[in-house]
């Protein structure tokens, strides 16, 4: 108690000097919140030490204090000093500031003046009653152990790096695996059976990463200390964990069930039921669309829609839209309807989108998050002048054949463009980053308008299964942190500073494309969350080719150059296979034999006795020689579907 009195007068002391600089001093006056902070400890002290001590003199001094109201603002404690004129630390003091961060465990053996008799009353007290001196020892060793955690409580945490977890995981790093080959974990069955994790028709194999069960185990305690659970709920539950922009984060809440409204709310607002709302909107207008009730300005049909974005309202829907046009339900709902995206400002963009178009038949979306995007908006007016020399100047020309999907504060930008903001207006909110936006209106709109809504939804179905799976497995069972935490391992431990990502499957062409920016936009970052510049590597390149394109664009430095790690996805069936008379294997086993042959060759590599077997001149073995040793993982689906696809988005969302 007398450590706590001395530390409240030189805190109240400091804050005073603070006030004094004048109102425009604006930076946090930790004083002050550390203040209150002890006394509502001191508060509890006294209130708990009045049962073992049972003396008057306590409960007169703890009853002011438990019940002196407590004010966290200036103004609250205008024209005084503290907490008022009658509480223990208002009278002035004439000795310099203490800094927070400088309170030392001994603080005891410094001498400070009082300003009032609290401590002469805890000495009298104890000199009075002997019998009840071990309490007071043991009150003044809670208040000692309280103290010693003020610098703790009101410094930053420390960077991850400096945790006992991290710097176990950089030995074992530099201990046992660099010293070990894949060719010699992969001989361990049991290591191997317990490296895979599957989930809703996904099978996830990563038993040829450069890990052993102890490796995964200390991954895990790290993601522990680091609470990884616990931020999850915060993101999925509308906690505003974008602290620069003071936004919550929920993509998640894009592909909830109807039945989850009312669970999730941002601001008073009730996301999924916002979400809902907008999704219905999407499904009214797209089906009036795709029926012929929705006619241009010179009442044809409209065929043709062009979708103007750029980043995340261009890259994923087209990454879908790539899927769908060879999927089976894809094919026969789109035909007679054609769809483009329009992105780059780069003028040849345009005449490439716009080429063989019809004005009177074509819908453009403008989408953009506050529809003052320089490149997006360059390109609207450039669309909107293109429909203007075919069918006049007409304002009305705009309200028939362009619609927005933007931010509802964007809603006098958007009317000022000339849009129709009761009937073509598709809003989408601010705790939805760009990257995320392609299960909200930015792909809702034009997906549904070419594929119809009822496809869009399946879409959305599996992107739910994998939120639910990622919110709700075990961790070690738990695909998308399971990749996240090997990402980490590869990056920040092992010094691997690029990543691969190989489907096998030409109609997901545009993933790579589409993660690169998901994973690179978002981990992009050096300084932590509280505001520490970072002292580790963080975050991969990311790229990536369809197989078995890649194998011949850029495998042999994979292989023999630079380790790489890879991410594999194939799937058991293709979305059309080819069987030629004649040929043994159907077009689809020849690629899956290499989406299977790729990741033992990175790992196993290939010997100078292997190569020699093969009858290789000797003056050449060196050159076919690899070594393996490349870490990878594999991904297998079922089918390539609306569902499937779905799957894979939430999947790289969350890793």
């Amino acid at each position: 108690l007398p450590q706590m009195s001395r530390l409240l007068q030189r805190i109240e002391y400091s804050s005073g000097q603070r006030r004094r600089c004048g109102r425009r001093c604006r930076r946090p006056n930790n004083n002050i919140m550390m203040k209150e902070l002890l006394w509502f400890s001191l508060s509890a002290s006294l209130s708990a030490s009045v049962q073992s001590f049972h003396l008057s003199p306590f409960q007169q001094a703890a009853t002011p204090l438990s019940t002196q109201p407590l004010h966290s603002k200036a103004s609250s404690r205008k024209g005084r000093r503290g907490f008022g004129l009658g509480h223990p630390t208002s009278k002035k003091v004439s000795y310099p500031p203490i800094h927070l961060d400088e309170v030392d465990d001994d603080i005891d053996s410094q001498i400070f003046p009082l300003q009032d008799d609290l401590e002469q009353q805890l000495n009298t007290h104890n000199t009075a009653n002997h019998n009840n001196i071990n309490n007071n020892i043991n009150a003044g060793a809670r208040v000692s152990e309280f103290l010693s955690n003020i610098p703790r409580v009101l410094s930053p945490p420390p960077l991850v790096s400096s945790t006992q977890e991290w710097r176990k995981l950089q030995r074992h790093a530099a201990q046992t695996i660099k010293s070990t080959h894949l060719r010699e974990l992969l001989q361990d069955p049991v290591r191997c059976d317990a490296m895979f994790a599957e989930h809703d028709g996904v099978y996830f194999d990563y038993s040829r990463q450069q890990v052993t069960l102890e490796t995964m185990d200390l991954l895990f305690d790290l993601a522990e200390k680091q609470e990884l659970t616990k931020r999850i709920q915060a993101m999925v539950n509308g906690e505003k964990i974008n602290f620069t922009e003071d936004r919550a984060v929920l993509h998640t809440a894009l592909r909830a069930s109807k039945d989850k409204i009312g669970t999730v709310f941002v601001d008073d607002e009730d996301a999924i039921k916002e979400v809902h709302d907008v999704l219905d909107q999407i499904k009214q207008f797209t089906e009036a669309f795709r029926s012929g009730h929705i006619t241009g300005y010179t009442g044809k049909r409209m065929r043709n829609i062009v979708s103007v974005g750029i980043g995340g309202s261009y890259l994923g829907p087209e990454f879908l839209h790539e899927v769908l046009k060879t999927e089976e339900e894809g094919i026969s709902s789109s035909l007679g309807y054609s769809l483009r995206f329009l992105a780059n400002v780069d003028p040849v963009d345009v005449e490439r989108t716009c080429a063989d178009l019809d004005p009177e038949e074509t819908l453009i979306i403008i989408v953009s998050k506050t529809f003052t995007t320089a490149e997006t908006m360059l390109n609207a007016r450039t669309m909107r002048q293109w429909l203007w020399d075919f069918m006049g100047d007409d304002i009305d020309v705009v309200k028939k054949h362009v619609v927005a999907c933007s931010s509802v504060s964007a809603t006098e930008n958007v009317k000022a463009f000339g849009i129709d903001t009761d009937k073509y207006f598709f809003r989408f909110w601010d705790w939805v980053g760009g990257r995320y936006s392609v299960c909200g209106a930015a792909g809702a709109v034009p997906i549904s308008l070419l594929y119809g809504f009822d496809l869009f939804e399946k879409f959305l179905e599996g992107a739910r299964s994998m939120d639910e799976h990622f919110i709700n497995a075990p961790m070690r069972q738990n695909i998308p942190i399971l990749m996240g935490l090997l990402g980490v391992w590869n990056s920040s431990f092992m010094g691997y500073n690029s990543r691969a990502l190989i489907p096998y499957a030409q109609a997901l062409l545009r993933l790579p494309a589409h993660i690169q920016q998901l994973d690179m936009e978002s981990n992009g970052k050096r300084i932590s969350r509280h505001g520490i510049e970072i002292d580790y590597p963080v975050g991969e390149v990311d790229f990536g080719e369809p197989g078995t394109n890649s194998q011949h664009s850029f495998f042999q430095l994979i292989h023999q150059g630079q380790t790489i790690p890879v991410d594999f996805l194939g799937f058991v069936q293709s979305q059309h296979d080819i069987l030629i008379d004649g040929e043994k294997l159907s077009s689809h086993d020849e690629l899956m034999s290499n989406f299977f042959a790729q990741p033992d060759a990175l790992a196993n590599g290939k010997t100078a006795d292997e190569v020699r077997a093969e009858g290789c001149a000797e003056d050449l073995i060196l050159h076919k020689v690899f070594d393996g040793n490349r870490p990878s993982s594999s991904l297998l689906f079922p089918q390539l579907s609306a569902y499937v696809t779905g799957q894979i988005l939430s999947l790289y969302e969350h890793r």
